[in-house]
């Protein structure tokens, strides 16, 4: 039996405002065209298909549509279960009508096992799917006390207790999975991701894991990493696409498991290349932005700014460099003058020169324009006429 694993869609996610959806299409587009390829099974997302619990119409609609197209209008099983982003209701209000072309949405947590047969494989796939677990959706409160640490440890023998009782319904004869969107200790985080763990009393242990998992497909942290201290193949597939500038520089991917009953899975990565990566430029000065925007460097890439300067960069500068390349998100100042603070206030310094000062104390050693001097001078006398 072939599994992709994929997780982290975050479908609706946009980039300081920037959309990406025509991103997110186009691997989608990769997957379907991945899980044709390589005679992919079955399909599990596990968690945060889209980015809020109230989606925009549009990334609904794509989800639909990468479901059917995944599933191959029911030929292929896909099973789908909510993340910390993700509506619990919203996302099972679907199953009944998904379930006719075989794809499971599962939106609250639950310690039935699923229990899938597969005809292209003619192997029964069982399913330890656990969507989501945070207090509120498991519908108890684990902790009176306001305790952190008692919290960890509650928390930690609930998910256990789940696991253990899924464990119960793995089969000799079947492939075994456990499915969940957790974050596992050890686990590495970016900035894009929203904390589930509350400092760190939402953590799980990997001994926490069903014994009898021959492989557990987890979602939540955005960079492909494997488990460590788990007992059988543990792993976060990632998100598809990079959602924030922490993770310049990282590859994305899908994860591909080889598995029959009572055999050690074969794990491997499938890299993706659609979407535009996050891109960090550190400049020198105006001229080598230009320089580096007429060569195409990072062409398609979403950049993140930062330039040595002496004095601020004017509106006109910045509004070129937008007009030149769409992909700035950031464009930030790093001033190189930093002189010191006059605090002294002496009333013969004219007020222009203060006003410089305290521009310069605020923005930490960037120098006004002219045309920002004069807007103030015109401000002071306007006021002085009132």
């Amino acid at each position: 039996m072939r599994i992709l694993h994929t997780a982290d869609w975050h479908l609706g996610k946009t980039l300081e405002g920037r959309s990406r959806l025509l991103e997110q299409e186009a691997v989608i587009d990769e997957m379907v065209e991945i899980v044709q390829k390589e005679n992919i099974d079955v399909v599990l997302l596990a968690g945060d298909a889209f980015d809020t619990v109230n989606p925009p119409a549009d990334a609904e609609k794509l989800f639909y549509e990468a479901l059917s197209r995944l599933s191959d209008y029911g030929k292929r099983h896909v099973v789908v279960i909510a993340g910390n982003h993700d509506h619990p209701g919203r996302l099972s209000a679907a199953a009944p009508i998904a379930n006719m072309h075989a794809i499971t949405l599962l939106g609250f947590p639950t310690d039935r096992v699923q229990q899938i047969y597969v005809p292209s494989s003619d192997e029964t796939l069982m399913v330890g799917a656990l969507p989501y677990p945070s207090e509120a959706r498991l519908n108890e409160l684990l902790a009176e006390e306001c305790d952190e640490a008692l919290l960890r440890a509650r928390y930690d023998e609930r998910i256990r207790a789940i696991f253990a009782k899924m464990n119960e319904s793995f089969r000799e004869d079947a492939v075994n999975i456990a499915m969940s969107h957790l974050y596992v200790a050890g686990g590495a985080t970016c900035d894009s991701e929203r904390p589930i763990e509350l400092g760190g009393a939402y953590t799980v242990s990997p001994a926490s894991f069903p014994a009898q998992a021959q492989y557990v497909a987890l979602g939540h942290l955005h960079r492909p990493q494997d488990v460590k201290h788990a007992v059988m193949p543990a792993r976060y597939s990632g998100s598809p696409l990079a959602y924030s500038f922490s993770e310049a520089g990282y590859s994305k991917s899908v994860t591909i498991i080889d598995v029959q009953p009572r055999c050690t899975p074969i794990i491997s990565e499938y890299l993706l290349s659609k979407g535009r990566p996050l891109v960090k430029w550190r400049a020198e000065g105006l001229a080598q932005v230009y320089r580096w925007i007429e060569e195409g460097r990072d062409r398609g890439a979403w950049i993140d700014l930062e330039i040595d300067v002496e004095q601020s960069l004017t509106l006109e500068e910045t509004h070129r460099l937008r007009k030149l390349y769409d992909g700035f998100v950031h464009i930030r100042p790093n001033y190189l003058k930093k002189e010191e603070v006059i605090r002294e206030v002496h009333t013969d310094v004219p007020i222009e020169t203060l006003f410089t000062r305290f521009y310069e104390r605020q923005t930490g050693g960037g120098k006004p324009s002219e045309e920002i001097v004069q807007l103030f001078l015109q401000l002071v006398a306007e006021e002085d006429e009132q």
